[in-house]
């Protein structure tokens, strides 16, 4: 089996997204390959549709600079380097194809809570991230559902 050489982690900055972390540290360290991590800020505009006449940019800023710093807080402890870390805003799973493809990943790491029934329906980021992606995409079992 040919080793991986470009893995793109895709963490949402919640506690768990340490697992996605550690197993995307470890693949990467066993495969010798160059480990990308990358957040995506969802716009406020997009969550509510439009539904809200609000000005959200204040809002959104802060999304942006308080995810800015968490990514790196994750990234030093994994040790990533900087230009290694990428935050964008969109939809996720949109965001997480591009950039897979932009870097020429061949295997990207996402966190799944293995929804059931209903759930399931609603959709997930790691299941639109594993029907769009060109490359191996590998779901790491996270939350109360392991």
């Amino acid at each position: 089996m040919p080793k991986y050489q470009c893995i793109l982690a895709a963490i949402d900055l919640s506690d768990e997204a340490d697992a996605v972390l550690e197993r995307a540290v470890a693949m990467a360290s066993s495969d010798n390959a160059e480990l990308h991590l990358v957040h995506v800020v969802e716009p406020l505009n997009l969550a509510y549709g439009g539904d809200i006449p609000m000005d959200f940019s204040s809002v959104q800023e802060q999304l942006q600079t308080q995810a800015t710093e968490s990514l790196h807080q994750y990234a030093q402890r994994a040790e990533i380097p900087i230009e290694r870390c990428h935050l964008l805003s969109g939809r996720p799973d949109t965001q997480v194809h591009e950039l897979s493809e932009n870097l020429g990943a061949d295997l990207i790491i996402v966190g799944s809570h293995g929804r059931k029934g209903f759930a399931l329906l609603l959709g997930s980021t790691a299941n639109g991230v594993l029907h769009g992606a060109t490359c191996d995409v590998l779901a790491v079992r996270v939350g109360q559902d392991k």
